[in-house]
């Protein structure tokens, strides 16, 4: 993949981001991006999607069903007393 391409503003400064480094960040169409300005470069970063970090994100811990209902009733049991 291409790390650095040039690339031309259209109307109302619309910028367009090759597919390739898209895909290879991770976002499509729909996705949201941060920008911010350091000194004269404008970065962009893209904001990952919570529930595409849940399916598709490296899991960290690991937990059975029958901890998962232990700890949600424990909760609910706090929270409706």
């Amino acid at each position: 993949m291409v790390s650095e391409v040039k690339v031309r503003l259209s109307r109302k400064n619309t910028l367009y981001i090759p597919k390739a480094m898209a895909l290879a960040v991770g976002i499509r169409e729909g996705s949201f991006v941060k920008l911010r300005v350091e000194g004269l470069r404008i970065v962009i970063e893209p904001i990952l999607d919570p529930f595409d970090l849940a399916l598709k994100g490296s899991k960290f811990a690991k937990t059975t069903f029958e901890e998962f209902e232990k700890e949600s009733e424990e909760m609910q049991d706090e929270l409706f007393k």
